[in-house]
């Protein structure tokens, strides 16, 4: 018997099949358009971020360079400034030498100078005239020379300084560059204050008291380091043949000193100004003195050249950085997306199946999946508010058998309760439910302030933690610790769950004279003295197991010890005063006891210092929590008088060893262990041993 062929629906729906199974993984049309706009997106924010960075810092090192340039100048000006300072102060010395007999006795005077005065060796050459002009010594390195050969630029500027009674500095005197030379000039004044004659002193321009040329290095070709006079002659530059020279002369820094000069820009001392000029870039700065300038002249395109090679880099790095976090978007999306893209291919073969659809229903008709999904929702919607009636039932159920007190209200009104908080209020359930939570509260004025108080906790930690005090239907007061969160629900109302524990024989605990002299007032911790007892009772406890060998080495997780210390806490005092400080330390010890109930338990050792002992728990294990305890307080704001302060804690922690029979080497460790941590710069965790050595922080 032969087998009849397939007919055509068989067919169509084995091609379908295998259709389904290789275009599985491919997105559907939607999808593809997304992630061809998700390509684009990062591209184009890649490509400007990139550009906004690379112009930043392209003008950030421009700045940068102009700054160098320009306080290089400065630095040379400020440089010969106190050398010609210094050069006055030489020549005053030898002024203050020289007496009236001197002048009137010139083999007198002579023989003075032939004696060697110390400051007479700084300068190359020392001149010296009388009122009346005549020249009454010529000394040239170090020996007297006859007054005749006396340059005539030498003897002028000494007769000036007779003439105007005041300290001079002369221009360049000489042809060449080995020969040009600087003259210093000082009235010589005498006791009655006339002026009895001038002291003048050489110093060639390449001396090392003035300017040596090695003042031009860095020598680079891109860039010249020059000195001139106020008229513009060279004094100094990197190619010595320039000296003397025309800095009018001189390719970009002519212009600027010719428009400086008719623009009669003062010379003030140290004081730079950077100016582009063509291709140069020019930076300036005066020596006021001998009325000279300091330049630094650059070509512009040899200063950017690094720029361009860092924008070179920085636009490779950022196609790289945009390549990689394309192909990471992309990825992202493909995975995002891949229920949709299931979905759809789901909805295809369902439309496929059915001929009457098959050919109403393109294979690629995304929003016939989103039209399908919507009318069924509608459908549902019946059927779900059936469902919402027997899920509430459900969770009523579980309340019913909750151990606790748990309260679930909507915009203040109770919701749902447990059996168990029933049984604390001493109402019926139907007696709550629907009422508003005020009807609890056994104060109503004060029922804003504690509403707005839970708000503020859950927002801030999520979580609100405090004790209010409720009235029971039969008029009595119960105390209740309370512990809740709050969200928004779909339809914007608040819904909050509370879970609430009876503390009325606690607080009446407080109310004995006992209480006192074993828990800190101000926080109501355990106190140092309490502290102290209990944690050598902890320590005897492990010394007589350790002894009775009943407790297995390998197995045992420890016990670790956290000294908690605020972090700058007298500036608070200092700051807002006492009592604020101590409404922080009773707000922080309520976060603190909040998060080390679960794991362990919390005392006061005195000011801002506080204990936490965690028992069963290994180093590694109390590093964690001391980090999520330094990590929550620092998002703790500590609010009074509507102004936030941030605070932060230095915790150290020391683990009991096995063989620990005394707590004061342990408490010492971890005292110190929080002092390291306060070195290390404070909101910090160190962990250390009792050995007092450091091993991680």
């Amino acid at each position: 018997m032969t087998n009849a062929p397939p007919d055509d629906r068989e067919l169509r729906e084995s091609d379908h099949g295998t259709s389904l199974l290789s275009d599985a993984l491919v997105p559907g049309p939607l999808v593809r358009r997304m992630l061809l706009i998700v390509l684009i997106a990062v591209a184009l924010a890649g490509i400007l971020a990139a550009w906004i960075v690379s112009r930043a810092s392209a003008h950030e090192v421009h700045d940068r360079l102009l700054r160098h340039q320009t306080d290089e100048v400065e630095l040379v000006a400020r440089l010969l400034a106190s050398k010609i300072e210094q050069s006055q102060k030489v020549l005053g010395t030898v002024a203050s030498g020289i007496t009236p007999d001197m002048l009137k006795s010139p083999s007198l005077l002579e023989w003075m100078m032939q004696q060697g005065l110390p400051a007479l060796r700084f300068f190359d050459g020392v001149e010296i005239a009388r009122t009346d002009g005549q020249l009454v010594l010529n000394m040239q390195g170090g020996k007297v020379e006859p007054g005749s050969g006396v340059d005539p630029d030498e003897r002028d500027i000494l007769l000036r300084t007779v003439v105007q009674g005041k300290p001079l500095v002369s221009g360049v005197i000489g042809e060449t560059a080995s020969d040009a030379r600087v003259m210093f000039t000082l009235p010589l004044v005498s006791e009655d204050a006339q002026v009895m004659g001038a002291v003048g002193g050489l110093l060639r321009l390449q001396s090392q008291g003035l300017l040596p040329h090695s003042l031009t290095l860095p020598a680079r070709d891109d860039s010249r380091l020059i000195v001139f006079t106020s008229d513009g002659v060279i004094l100094s530059h990197p190619q010595l043949p320039r000296v003397t020279g025309d800095v009018r002369s001189e390719p970009g820094l002519g212009p600027v000193f010719e428009r400086w000069q008719s623009e009669h820009k003062p010379i003030n001392t140290g004081r730079g100004d950077t100016i582009n000029e063509s291709d140069y870039l020019v930076s300036m700065a005066g020596v006021p003195l001998p009325q000279w300038w300091v330049a630094r002249v650059t070509e512009s395109g040899a200063l950017l050249t690094p720029l361009v090679g860092a924008q070179r880099r920085s636009w490779w790095a950022a196609a790289a950085a945009v390549g990689i976090v394309t192909v990471m978007a992309l990825a992202m999306l493909v995975w995002v997306a891949s229920p949709l893209t299931r979905l759809h291919r789901r909805a295809q073969g369902i439309l496929m199946s059915d001929p009457v659809t098959a050919d109403a229903h393109p294979a690629s008709a995304e929003s016939e999946l989103l039209t399908d999904a919507l009318d069924h929702l509608e459908a549902q919607k019946q059927h779900h508010g059936h469902q919402a009636e027997f899920s509430r039932l459900q969770l009523q159920g579980i309340l019913e058998q909750a151990p606790t007190g748990i309260v679930i209200t909507r915009n203040e009104t109770l919701e749902l309760i447990s059996q168990q908080a029933s049984l604390l209020l001493g109402y019926a359930r139907p007696e709550l439910e629907g009422q508003s939570v005020r009807m609890l509260l056994a104060g109503e004025s004060q029922a804003d302030n504690i509403a707005q108080e839970m708000q503020d906790g859950t927002t801030k930690r999520g979580v609100y933690e405090g004790e209010i005090a409720l009235r029971r239907k039969d008029g009595s007061l119960l105390w209740a610790r309370v512990v809740g969160r709050m969200a928004w629900d779909r339809r914007s109302a608040l819904v909050a769950v509370w879970v609430l524990e009876d503390i009325t024989s606690a607080r009446n605990e407080r109310q004995k004279p006992g209480w006192g002299t074993s828990h800190d007032v101000l926080t109501g911790l355990p106190n140092r003295a309490t502290f102290l007892e209990r944690l050598r009772a902890l320590v005897r406890k492990r010394s007589e197991q350790h002894a009775q060998r009943d407790v297995d080495a390998a197995e045992e997780q420890g016990t670790a010890l956290l000294h908690v210390d605020l972090d700058h806490f007298t500036l608070v005092n200092d700051r807002l005063g006492h009592e604020t400080g101590d409404m922080q330390l009773r707000q922080f010890a309520n976060l603190l006891d909040e998060l080390i109930r679960p794991v362990g338990w919390v005392a006061r050792l005195g000011g801002d210092e506080f204990a936490v002992v965690l028992p069963n728990c290994s180093a590694a294990r109390a590093e964690m929590i001391a980090e999520h305890v330094r990590a929550s307080v620092e998002e703790w704001e500590f609010v009074f008088d509507g102004e936030a302060t941030q605070t932060t804690v230095s915790i150290g922690i020391v683990a009991a060893p096995p063989d620990l029979d005394d707590v004061t080497p342990w408490l010492r460790a971890a005292d110190m262990a929080c002092y390291y941590a306060k070195r290390a710069g404070r909101n910090q965790v160190m962990l250390r041993e009792i050995a007092d050595k450091a091993i991680s922080a």
